[in-house]
């Protein structure tokens, strides 16, 4: 295992000083990244100046609230997200997950490493990165899972251990695509579980899209009741509230 983390390394490395295009327009851009345009249009609605909850990132309605927030008080501490999940950011996500182009995991986690590095306050430099463990059905449809590649590369933008051993799931679940909020929330109940090895650590959760947050506060409070000092979220797309089905 760690013969073929030093060669993804390696070759990752070596990646990031080749030339390559732009997964968007095809621009000739260095390593293959977003092009500064690109980069931009992607990331757009987060410069716009529009109040979001501290909390989990979602743009507060009209009268300052939180619509996911209100109901309850998640178990996670904050939520940092690289984007929106809107055009044109939803292309990588599909050509991440649906085209299986693999390298787009690395595009994706280079935006949300900047987003991570600029959040205040600053992540303490011993966080441990912990993806959100794939459906066995998602697996063997992918043949990967697309919060563990993120992860990984993120781990190494931002020098911090990434673990894909410790949460796993107790059984499997329904599909969330077409589920509502309070079955995602009910859905999230006893799915997931983890080993005793965060006790006492600051601990990240990182996932490609958060929709209404129940999976990642599932996760938050396993996580807390094995004894983790904090848990953040890191995800690459929030899903606005009018880009929902529920």
């Amino acid at each position: 295992m760690a013969h073929r983390t030093s060669l993804r390394e390696w070759f990752g490395a070596i990646l990031a000083c080749c030339p390559g295009d732009c997964p968007l327009c095809g621009t000739r851009t260095s390593g293959g990244l977003l092009c500064p345009d690109c980069e931009l249009e992607v990331c757009r609605s987060l410069f716009a100046m529009t109040p979001r909850c501290v909390c989990c990132a979602l743009v507060l309605d009209r009268h300052g609230d939180c619509p996911d927030c209100r109901a309850r008080q998640p178990h996670y501490d904050r939520v940092i997200v690289a984007f929106d999940y809107a055009f044109p950011g939803t292309l990588l996500i599909h050509q991440l997950k649906r085209q299986r182009r693999l390298l787009v995991a690395r595009v994706l986690s280079s935006l949300l490493a900047h987003q991570v590095q600029a959040g205040f306050p600053a992540l303490a430099n011993d966080t441990m990165l912990l993806p959100v463990p794939a459906s066995r059905n998602s697996l063997r449809e992918r043949g990967f899972s697309p919060a563990a590649e993120i992860a990984r590369h993120l781990g190494h933008a931002l020098r911090l251990p990434c673990r894909t051993d410790v949460l796993f799931r107790h059984h499997e679940s329904a599909p969330q695509k077409q589920q509502g909020r309070q079955q995602r929330l009910a859905g999230a109940l006893g799915l997931y579980g983890c080993s005793r090895a965060v006790a006492g650590c600051d601990v990240a959760l990182v996932d490609d899209v958060m929709t209404t947050g129940a999976t990642l506060d599932g996760i938050a409070a396993v996580v807390r009741q094995a004894g983790a000092r904090s848990v953040c979220g890191f995800v690459v797309a929030r899903t606005p509230l009018r880009g929902r089905t529920d």
